[in-house]
């Protein structure tokens, strides 16, 4: 029998495709090699229920709480009231509070792995003493610096306010914590310049990795739904687009790149790939050539026949895993320098930063004009620097040794 560990996220970590579910359904699997999981997270996504058998696989218990997220965003609002971020109602439920501490006490548990700040309250004040590992992934208090950066009026005054005030939140939980860790070097290195000195031998890295069997041009893809042709001429972008910086991403892109692509190569497509888009993104297929897909089964077949792949994050922290999962399936793409920050450099042609939309519309003329490039060195370098178990084996550490 192995020691029980607690395991709480925000989000179910299945099926393992967007950022953050693709991180702890790793993470997921990889520690229940190693202890019995007793796993806590929140079900925000009417099509994720069905899930709950390949969660249950990697568990010794778990409680999946349904979180509906126009309730929570009304919860939010008693934030602005109390001085809390606003993060932390909007993801509180008494339920998983008295999971935790019943499975706390019932199992003796001692150690905890907490991904995402907002789960942080849950493990605060525990029953009994735990080992506590927070993985923030990257620095959310600056998200919203960055969101109030794009917007005025009173958003911008909200979005301001729970910046500090996550900022503030993020400073505590690591105090609090044995250890946090973030996504890269470089974020866990901002985060540490964030604090005082006695604290920051605290503040260690757990990067992400990326299944390269299963993202690979040559993998097997048993599909139910149609995908484009291999004869179609397009470049694509995936990801969640009810998370505001895709949707920001495409929308910039939409207005101030792919005019000049588009005039220059009529018959030319825009796949913007992901679940869940909003009516700003919907008003985009409205536009030449550009097509929004919706939620897909399998994000790999626009990803194999495009002539090249685009991520032009302008709010980003971390490492993106749209862009790892471009280069794993051997696909030129363009990113912009907020993409690419804390990475190590890719010294390949078929990798390009610019933030500049002539460039990027330039570059992408080239590649919609060319035959298919298959770009190996690409792949190659994402198999050699990201495989999971790898950059995991760090978190057995941070779970056995005090600091």
């Amino acid at each position: 029998m192995k020691e029980p560990l607690l395991y709480l996220c925000h989000r179910i970590p299945f099926p393992p495709n967007k950022g953050d579910k693709i991180t702890t359904f790793n993470i997921l699997k990889f520690l229940s090699r190693h202890y019995d999981i007793h796993l806590g997270c929140f079900i925000d996504d009417r099509y994720d229920d069905r899930y709950e058998h390949q969660v249950a696989h990697f568990c010794a218990s778990y409680t999946l709480i349904p979180l509906s997220r126009t309730y929570s965003k009304i919860k939010s609002l008693t934030a602005l009231l109390s001085g809390d971020p606003i993060t932390l109602p909007f993801y509180h439920r008494r339920s998983m509070q008295q999971w935790v501490n019943a499975t706390i006490a019932t199992y003796k548990i001692n150690k905890a792995f907490i991904y995402s700040g907002c789960m942080a309250q849950y493990v605060i004040n525990p029953p009994r003493p735990l080992h506590t590992v927070m993985h923030f992934a990257d620095i959310d208090s600056d998200k919203w610096r960055q969101y109030a950066l794009k917007t005025g009026g009173i958003m911008k005054a909200i979005y301001q306010r729970e910046h500090k005030t996550l900022a503030d939140y993020e400073k505590a939980v690591a105090q609090a914590f044995n250890v946090s860790c973030f996504v890269t070097q470089t974020e866990t290195d901002t985060f540490k310049s964030m604090l005082e000195p006695a604290l920051q031998d605290k503040i260690l890295p757990l990067e992400n990795g990326l299944d390269n069997h299963f993202f690979s041009p040559n993998a097997e893809m048993h599909l139910s739904e149609p995908y484009p042709l291999t004869e179609e001429n397009y470049i694509v972008f995936t990801g969640a687009m009810d998370y505001w910086a895709n949707a920001d991403a495409v929308k910039w892109f939409a207005q101030h790149v792919w005019p000049k692509v588009h005039q220059t190569q009529p018959d030319a497509k825009l796949y913007l790939v992901g679940s869940s888009p909003g009516q700003d993104v919907m008003a985009l297929s409205s536009l030449p050539g550009i097509i929004v897909t919706g939620r897909v089964e399998d994000v790999r077949p626009y990803l194999k026949y495009a002539k090249a792949a685009i991520a032009p994050m302008r709010i980003a922290r971390g490492v993106q895993n749209k862009m790892l999962e471009a280069m794993a399936m051997a696909k030129p793409i363009i990113v912009s320098s907020l993409t690419i920050q804390g990475m190590d450099s890719c010294p390949s042609g078929n990798l390009v930063v610019s933030d500049d939309p002539a460039d990027i519309a330039n570059w992408l003329i080239t590649k919609l004009e060319q035959n298919p490039i298959n770009a190996l060195e690409l792949r190659q370098w994402v198999e050699q620097r990201y495989c999971w178990d790898a950059k995991l084996s760090p978190l057995l550490s941070y779970l056995n040794q005090p600091y």
